[in-house]
């Protein structure tokens, strides 16, 4: 009987301490962004570990000005097309 008395104030603090603690995270907008965190892995921040000749946002070496703008043109045409389904 004697440990039910020292076990249910320490409980009781127990759970007033996480109600508190999920208040302060609510609060502070620990809860906002819920889907943020699953898309963000899935952006491509290694950018710097691309060799250049495989590199698709800038010419590779020895690329001349006409290619690229063959490039540009190409790629213009493609946007333009209409899309299926």
């Amino acid at each position: 009987m004697q440990i039910v008395m020292f076990l249910v104030p320490v409980m009781l603090i127990l759970v007033a301490l996480g109600i508190v603690l999920f208040s302060w995270a609510v609060k502070n907008g620990q809860y906002d962004d819920l889907e943020g965190p699953a898309h963000r892995i899935l952006y491509d921040d290694d950018k710097d570990m691309i060799p250049d000749d495989a590199r698709t946002d800038r010419p590779a070496k020895g690329t001349t000005a006409e290619q690229i703008a063959d490039t540009r043109e190409e790629s213009d045409l493609d946007e333009n097309k209409p899309k299926k389904g």
